[in-house]
């Protein structure tokens, strides 16, 4: 079995290496590589390898366009650290995921489907892949984690850690889920954009609440709604009117 390995992590190109000697000793690595440029110009210059395991974020970029760039016709197991909700589109026909840090038992599970599909002779599914690539590529669009500069320093909290944010005297703070506030240059305004709206919603002119974060949800006057946030918000947070029917059909997908 002829293997390509394309991951920009040194120690975890090395890591995954080692495994796959371990796992499977007759196998072999044609070529490490760690840049999505690298990649598109090995499949122009070499025939396909039975295997491929690939990372999602590369050093100049995602792992996706190289499929864009280039025909590709081999088994593709993807290496992420995205969370396992997220992926299930990756499991079609040959198609399969290893979550960070790589598990033995999970790379042989992965290897043992790949035999399987192999020794029944299945085609590879290029359409089912750019359809997956295609629904990760448009979540992975959003932003992932916010930088804050704490006086000297600089700390990033996860778009997944974000409970809700508001804006109070012209300035925008960021509220996580240990309830620590945070200040953030954006206005509410730009990160409404780069923001997830499956996981996020904008109630009113000045809240932007996470759907984790909303824990009961009140009929309010003037045919409003008033939401139990946690953390627990300081100030109430009030589903405008007009807001209120998107609203319920966000809460409720």
């Amino acid at each position: 079995m002829n293997i390509l390995l394309i991951e920009d992590e040194y120690h975890a190109q090395e890591y995954l290496a080692g495994l796959l000697k371990k796992i499977a000793p007759t196998s072999e690595i044609l070529a490490k590589i760690d840049s999505v440029e690298d990649a598109v110009d090995w499949f122009k210059n070499n025939p396909d390898p039975d295997l491929i395991f690939m990372d999602i974020q590369l050093a100049d970029g995602l792992s996706f366009s190289i499929f864009e760039k280039v025909k590709v016709n081999a088994p593709t197991i993807f290496i992420t650290a995205f969370d396992k909700y997220t992926l299930q589109a990756f499991k079609v026909n040959s198609i399969d995921y290893l979550l960070k840090p790589v598990d033995t038992e999970e790379l042989q599970n992965a290897l043992t489907k790949y035999q399987e599909i192999h020794s029944n002779k299945s085609s590879f599914d290029t359409d089912s892949l750019q359809r997956a690539l295609s629904q990760i590529s448009q979540k992975n669009n959003f932003r992932q984690r916010f930088l804050i500069k704490q006086g000297k320093d600089f700390i990033y909290v996860p778009t997944e850690n974000i409970a809700y944010l508001y804006s109070e005297d012209s300035l925008t703070f960021l509220v996580d889920a240990q309830n620590k506030r945070h200040l953030l240059e954006s206005s509410l305004d730009q990160i409404e954009k780069e923001i997830d709206p499956d996981q996020f919603f904008r109630i009113n002119r000045k809240q932007i609440v996470h759907i984790q974060s909303v824990q009961k949800i009140f009929s309010f006057f003037n045919n409003r709604l008033k939401l139990n946030l946690k953390p627990e918000s300081k100030t109430e947070a009030i589903v405008s009117r007009e807001r209120v029917r998107s609203f319920k059909e966000w809460a409720g997908r």
